[in-house]
């Protein structure tokens, strides 16, 4: 029986063969390669799409979030409330900015970082909370700008894993005062290659991202602060701009599917399946669940030919690059726990109803063997 792999791109590019060919042809016909009319067209396309007046294509996903905190003026000296449950990239922007990342629990359902947990991390060297919208599952936002508000701080989205997650509503990287969004080739908006932006509604910070990303400059050769390298190029952009139109139809199968997923796979014991509030409609990125022997549940899918990962196998504090943080294990129970019983099935919009119906039946066997 053909293997499932846990992730193809060859069926989604396939499919959109033609579109892309002539958006690579259309610029390779134009001339212009950097800062060119597709950028300039993805913005204001990208920016709509999220609610926000303004976008900022930038070289990928963590550029989006240090150039955010360097526009901002947040560095030396400065702490930034981070989720405790993440990608380590969520923390590496605040370290790349010269800040210092302070995490914080998740709640244990949704696997995002806790509003009520935020409050007692706050000293007065913070200057922002980052949030990340893991797995394309929503946080709840409006605890969380309340408690910025009252403190006066910057509520950062990291949308890398939320193109077209809404709350109550509300698209994910059009809330918070920022956000920053990775369009890496497996994310559900996802280039051919390394980019990102950044939306927000603050002219003032959108003005002083295009000038940080392009050298510090606004006029060729004259550099007005020292700024860097990170720009979303016009192919990129173009490709983009194809992929966006199809977005929302994607999410809808995401949806389709993580709905079988639960259907299929709920009241087995041990197994912990996705929680969705009310009033969060994610995209699914990622389909986790949890299970205690989560090595051997891998084995048994990897054995019935189903590709699964681990996200994420190490939680950020727990990593070599933040030993000087002195945080031990123990220091964060709840990010731990996820992290050595998460699991990730199968899903894209291209996947196949059948094969989800062969990976829950797998999922299954192994309860079965084991309960």
């Amino acid at each position: 029986m053909k293997p499932i792999p846990y992730l193809e791109l060859k069926p989604q590019h396939q499919d959109l063969r033609a579109e892309l060919t002539q958006a690579f042809t259309d610029v390779l016909d134009s001339g212009w390669f950097i800062q060119g009319k597709q950028l300039e067209a993805f913005e204001a396309e990208y920016a709509s799409y999220c609610g926000s007046q303004h976008c900022v294509g930038v070289g990928n996903g963590m550029d989006a979030l240090h150039l955010i905190l360097r526009a901002y003026g947040i560095g030396e000296g400065d702490e930034v409330i981070v989720p405790s449950n993440t990608y380590i990239a969520s923390w590496l922007a605040v370290s790349y900015a010269g800040a210092t990342p302070v995490a914080v629990e998740p709640d244990l359902p949704t696997y995002n970082i806790d509003p009520q947990k935020i409050a007692a991390a706050i000293t007065p060297r913070t200057k922002a909370i980052m949030v990340v919208h893991l797995y394309g599952q929503m946080v709840d936002m409006d605890p969380v700008l309340a408690i910025a508000r009252e403190h006066g701080l910057k509520v950062i989205e990291d949308a890398a894993q939320s193109h077209g997650a809404t709350y109550k509503g509300r698209i994910s990287g059009g809330i918070g005062d920022a956000a920053g969004h990775s369009f890496y080739p497996g994310k559900n908006l996802g280039a051919l290659g390394d980019a990102g932006a950044v939306t927000t509604n603050d002219a003032e910070l959108a003005q002083k991202l295009r000038v940080l990303r392009n050298y510090g400059s606004q006029i060729k050769y004259h550099n007005e602060v020292k700024g860097y390298n990170s720009r979303l190029d016009e192919l990129q952009a173009a490709l983009l701009r194809v992929k966006l139109g199809r977005l929302d139809g994607w999410n809808v199968q995401r949806r389709a599917l993580a709905q079988q997923y639960q259907e299929g796979l709920k009241d087995l014991p041990g197994l912990v399946l996705p929680f969705v509030p009310e009033w969060s409609q994610p995209v699914w990125h990622i389909y986790p669940v949890r299970h205690a022997q989560r090595d051997a549940l891998q084995k048994h899918l990897q054995q019935a030919g189903v590709g699964t990962l681990v996200h994420y196998p190490i939680p950020p504090h727990l990593q070599a690059a933040y030993a000087e943080l002195n945080l031990p294990a123990g220091s964060f129970p709840l990010s731990e726990q996820i992290h050595r019983e998460i699991l990730s099935l199968p899903l894209d919009p291209y996947l196949a109803t059948e094969d989800v119906s062969r990976v829950i039946a797998a999922v299954r066997d192994f309860i079965a063997q084991t309960a």
